[in-house]
C-alpha cells in the first residue's frame, strides 16, 4: 500500500503531506481546491512504477514518468506544472511500503527529469483513475484520439482506462470477494454492460433486451466501468483504484451500495483514493470507519491550506460539512416553526 504523500510547488497543492494512509483514503474540498490534481500526482507517480521494467519496456524510470506528466496533466512542457510564482521546484514523494519514489524538477524543465530516487521495486499489479466523466460513450473516440491522432484532448487517465476495458472478460474462478462484488454490482446496475467486438460498441443487457450504452444512465455507465475491471482481471488484489468524485450521476442510495463493495474490495487487499465534494460520500465513509474500525484518513483543502483528519475520530471540519450542517439545522427550524 501507499504509505505517505508528500507534493511541494506541484500546480495549486503547496505543503502537502498526507501520512498514515489507510485502505480507503478520502480528498474532501471545494471545485478547483486541486482535488483531481492531488490524484493525477498519484496515478502518474503508480503509473510509472507499474510501467518501470515491465515486459519489454526499455525506457528509464525518468523517461517514463516525464511521459506520463505530459499526457495526463497536457501541459506545454512538465515545467509548468511548477506552482506559479515558486522560488522553489516541483517535488514529490510517494512512500510504498516504506520505500520512497521521489522526484523534482523546475518550472525551466521541458522533458529531462534529472532528480529522481526510485528504491520501490516494480510493481506487477495495475492501478486505473475513475474520471469523474463516464468513459464507456466516448470508448473509441479517446483511443482514436490517442493512439492515432495523438493529440491533446483525453489525459492519460482516459487513455489508460479506455485500454483496460478492452481487454475482454476472463472465464474462470476469481477471488471470491471480487466475484460478491460483481453480483452486488450487477444488482445495483440491473442487468450487465458488455462490449460487443461485433458491432464495437457497448451495450446494457436487462434479461433478453439490449440497449444501446448511449441511451443507458450515467450511474449505470459508470459502475459498470469498476464491475468489467473487476471481470477482466485488469484490476487485483494488490492495485490501486483512484476515483474522482464517485458521487457523480448516482442517486444517494447507489453512492451508499458503492461504497460498501469498495470497503469490501479494500478489505480484500485494495487501496483506494477518492476525491468528493459530497457530504453523501464523506458520511457513508464515516459510518464505514465506525462500522468496521478502520482508519480512513482524509485530507480537506480550506483554501491553499489542506488539513488531515482520520474518519475513525468523527466528521473533520470542513466548509463542506459545516454547509450540509448549517442546512439541516435550517431544515429543523423552519419545521418547529
Amino acid at each position: 500500500m501507499i504509505n505517505q504523500i508528500k507534493l511541494d510547488n506541484f500546480g495549486p497543492l503547496n505543503g502537502v503531506n498526507w501520512s498514515a494512509l489507510g485502505k480507503i483514503n478520502l480528498v474532501i474540498g471545494s471545485n478547483g481546491s486541486g482535488k483531481t490534481f492531488l490524484l493525477k500526482s498519484i496515478y502518474s507517480s503508480l503509473r510509472t512504477l507499474e510501467d518501470y521494467k515491465r515486459g519489454d519496456e526499455q525506457r528509464s524510470a525518468s523517461e517514463i514518468l516525464w511521459e506520463k506528466l505530459y499526457w495526463t496533466f497536457q501541459a506545454e512542457k512538465i515545467g509548468d506544472l511548477v506552482s506559479k510564482g515558486a522560488d522553489a521546484p516541483l517535488s514529490s514523494a510517494l512512500t510504498i511500503e516504506k520505500e520512497v519514489f521521489s522526484y523534482s524538477f523546475g518550472k525551466d524543465t521541458s522533458k529531462q527529469i534529472s532528480s529522481l530516487e526510485n528504491l520501490v521495486p516494480p510493481r506487477a499489479s495495475n492501478s486505473i483513475f475513475l474520471p469523474a466523466k463516464e468513459v464507456l460513450s466516448l470508448h473509441q473516440i479517446i483511443l482514436k484520439s490517442r493512439e492515432q491522432d495523438k493529440v491533446f484532448g483525453f489525459d492519460d487517465t482516459y487513455f489508460d482506462l479506455a485500454k483496460a476495458l478492452r481487454i475482454s472478460t476472463s472465464k474462470g474462478r476469481n477471488y471470491d470477494e471480487f466475484a460478491k462484488s460483481r453480483r452486488q454490482l450487477e444488482d445495483i446496475l440491473g442487468g450487465v454492460v458488455e462490449y460487443d467486438e461485433a458491432s464495437g460498441r457497448w451495450l446494457f443487457v436487462r434479461g433478453r433486451h439490449k440497449f444501446p450504452i448511449g441511451v443507458t444512465a450515467e450511474g449505470i455507465k459508470k459502475i459498470a466501468i469498476l464491475d468489467t475491471l473487476l471481470g477482466n482481471r485488469y484490476l487485483d488484489t494488490n492495485s490501486v483504484v483512484l476515483i474522482d468524485e464517485p458521487e457523480s450521476a448516482l442517486h444517494p442510495t447507489a453512492i451508499s451500495q458503492l461504497l460498501d463493495i469498495v470497503a469490501m474490495l479494500a478489505e480484500r487487499g485494495i487501496q483506494f483514493f477518492m476525491a468528493s465534494h459530497s457530504y453523501f460520500v464523506v458520511k457513508k465513509l464515516y459510518l464505514i470507519a465506525q462500522e468496521r474500525g478502520w482508519s480512513i484518513p482524509v485530507i480537506s483543502a480550506t483554501g491553499s491550506d489542506w488539513a488531515c483528519d482520520d474518519l475513525k475520530n468523527g466528521m473533520p471540519d470542513n466548509p463542506i460539512i459545516a454547509e450540509s450542517i448549517r442546512l439541516y439545522q435550517q431544515e429543523v427550524e423552519l419545521a418547529l416553526k
